[in-house]
């Protein structure tokens, strides 16, 4: 009977896995005959024969190897040359990660520069984009930056300065946001409650690399803080799809690790106009007596006393600007160097490298636009990678793809953009069927997206405060900073609102300014068993297998429970539910778990999962009455000891929100 004895995946060319399998692989057993894609193996022993059959096939931009007992029972030495085979195939086709090759602008194109290393990227890029030249020096520019933090093993360069510079800033603001993606939604709403804001933002304002999608529900903080009217909310949606679906690749999975298809109807099924957002947080940050400083480089920041200087120029013309304040909010992203030099080396533990396009021109019956793909991965794993996608329906026929993976930060595989997005290319005509020839590229979507930092991670230094991706607090998950803005934004801004007003701007109490959630951190720890470490070879398969595992008792969990899990306000005691019921159906995971995650990344997760429970405890029995008597002390504390008060004010908040459940706080800046 024929049986599956080995399954491998092999980070080379097929045509050079095949020819070295026929012409310099030699078996211990047997005799071998090679085939188009392989070898036959034929072995005689005590009048019984024995045949086996290896191939090879290339997907994914990968090679995948396959070995099938044909006929026969075991032989003696089947378990010796599977063996013999396992550890010649690693040891001559070792796992690789691409370098960022050296490029020089002024004498040839990005394209022309590009183009050997990665044809097809340039193609797209070139050919189908109207911006193409544009964004394929952002994709670059943004590894590069990207490499250089995690390769450099010398400390940061430094841009924060403490002392007072020789030359004052020509203009003051309150608040000085760099970066202005979702700088602009929390610039707009401090905006609101008073304060005169700067943004500088080294592109275009507005103009975004990443698309935003999000549950209605959620939206309702926009409306609360009264930044927009549901009317306007309502204007900004591209759509809204009926049906969300996660499904992993189970073609290779054990029987147990088989898994269901999960439907999430309402999480990430609105999908948002970010451009008209933004700009419509720009008119009220203008109407407010903000300024914008598009195409604007921030170089260095001074502290003193008093206040602090940004020091920026302009990118077209290098002109310098110089720019006061009281406090400078980093919402400069993964690739923030004020977030680099606040954490030292390792601003990131986890990161998602992401890349895709906005598209339109799909043949009927190839998508339904009322449906999305929030988590899916069509194949195992591919050259250290599982690749997941996922597929947002926009305005009128567009569609939104992503491909990423989930990476645990390496300074030999810091993550390639470039590399995914000859992935890109390449995979999604079997992901979707799609000629890539006959797609209107609408626009591309890239970036660094954190996938999970360091528990003891600061988020603020004297009159500075990160947000977003630059402070990396949101859910390992579903891996954006969009959402964790939103939904924390009211607290942000109440805390925020009352550090300033009493000038509680030192890094010990702006540090109290944070979207973290211990519910959230605890799931690290699942994030984390996605990401093939760098230099470990995994079964292809394993990834998948757990991953189906889980979603698959979710997929037989209540609608409410899968809404809340992957919403970031799971409970402590759904969660542990979840967790042993995974465990009880493939009592294989927890062995897989930890054979990618390693015990030391385990133990060190034990205190979060500790910190987890404990805040779960208290906020079970003080938020439904504290946040309440806390308010009813404000007038008093905040008269006589206003940092006790700011303090007492961000503790009702971790009862609240830190544990997901921010429909239970109380939240005084809000209009009436």
């Amino acid at each position: 009977m024929m049986e599956q004895l080995l399954y491998l995946e092999i980070p080379a060319p097929t045509n050079e896995v095949a020819n070295w399998l026929r012409e310099k692989f030699f078996p211990l057993v047997g005799s071998k005959t090679n085939t188009q894609d392989g070898f036959r193996l034929v072995a005689q022993q005590d009048a019984q024969a024995y045949e086996w059959v290896c191939f090879v096939w290339e997907l994914q931009r990968t090679t995948y190897l396959k070995v099938f007992r044909w006929q026969g029972g075991r032989h003696p030495q089947e378990t010796a040359w599977l063996a013999d085979l396992k550890t010649n195939i690693h040891k001559t086709f070792p796992p690789l990660y691409p370098a960022l090759p050296d490029i020089d602008l002024a004498h040839q194109s990005i394209f022309d520069a590009l183009r050997p290393y990665y044809p097809l990227t340039v193609h797209y890029f070139q050919t189908k984009m109207a911006d193409g030249e544009y964004a394929l020096k952002r994709v670059y520019w943004w590894e590069k930056t990207w490499r250089e933090g995690v390769v450099n093993a010398r400390p940061p360069e430094p841009v924060i300065f403490t002392q007072k510079p020789d030359q004052l800033p020509e203009q003051t603001f309150d608040l000085i946001y760099c970066g202005a993606a979702l700088g602009a939604i929390h610039a707009a709403a401090m905006a609101r409650l008073g304060y005169r804001v700067a943004i500088v933002e080294r592109g275009p304002f507005a103009g975004m690399n990443r698309e935003w999608n999000i549950s209605r529900s959620e939206l309702e903080s926009l409306v609360a803080l009264g930044l927009f009217s549901r009317a306007e909310i309502e204007g900004m949606i591209l759509r809204e799809y009926t049906d969300g679906f996660n499904k992993f690749f189970d073609g290779n999975t054990p029987v147990r690790a088989k898994g269901k298809l999960l439907h999430s109807p309402t999480v990430l099924n609105i999908a948002i106009d970010a451009e008209v957002l933004l700009k419509k947080c720009g008119e009220q940050i203008r109407a407010r007596g903000g300024e914008i400083f598009e195409f604007t480089e921030f170089d260095r920041l001074y502290l003193w006393d008093q206040g602090l200087s940004v020091e920026t120029h302009q990118i077209n013309t290098g002109q310098p600007i110089r720019l006061g304040g009281r406090l400078c909010i980093d919402a400069m992203g993964s690739a923030s160097p004020l977030a680099l030099q606040m954490s030292g080396k390792k601003t990131f533990d986890s990161v998602c490298p992401t890349v895709g396009a906005v598209l339109r021109g799909f043949e009927p019956g190839v998508w339904d636009h009322n449906l999305g793909d929030v988590l899916y991965s069509h194949g195992d794993i591919s050259r250290g990678r599982q690749l997941i996608w996922e597929l947002f329906p926009g305005k009128g026929d567009e569609l939104t793809f992503y491909l990423f993976y989930y990476h645990a930060v390496h300074p030999d595989n810091p993550g390639s953009l470039l590399d995914l997005y000859e992935d890109f290319f390449a995979i999604l005509p079997e992901y979707k069927r799609c000629d890539l020839e006959k797609l209107e590229f609408k626009k591309a979507t890239f970036g660094y997206i954190p996938a999970g930092s360091a528990v003891s991670r600061l988020v603020a230094f004297d009159r500075i405060l990160s947000i977003g991706d630059a402070a990396s607090l949101q859910s390992p998950l579903v891996f954006t900073g969009f959402g964790s803005l939103v939904r924390n934004l009211p607290r942000l801004c109440e805390l925020l609102h009352t550090a300033l007003k009493h000038d509680l701007l030192k890094a010990t109490d702006l540090d109290r300014v944070r979207a973290s959630q211990s519910n959230v951190a605890v799931t690290w720890l699942f994030s984390r068993a996605m990401m093939v470490p760098t230099g470990r070879i995994l079964p292809p398969e394993r990834v998948n297998a757990m991953l189906n595992t889980f979603f698959g008792i979710l997929a037989d969990s209540r609608a409410d429970i899968v809404d809340t899990f992957i919403k970031d306000r799971l409970g402590w005691l759904e969660f542990n539910k979840l967790a042993l019921r995974a465990a009880f159906k493939n009592p294989d995971l927890i062995t897989w778990s930890l054979d990618v995650v390693g015990m030391s990344a385990f133990v060190r997760w034990l205190p979060t999962y500790g910190q987890f429970t404990w805040n779960a405890f208290v906020s079970a029995g003080l938020r439904s009455w504290v946040p309440g008597l806390i308010r009813s002390w404000q007038e008093d504390c905040e008269r006589y000891n206003p940092r006790l008060w700011y303090r007492l004010l961000a503790w009702s908040y971790t009862l609240t929100y830190g544990v997901g459940r921010p429909d239970m706080a109380q939240v005084s800046i809000l209009p009436e």
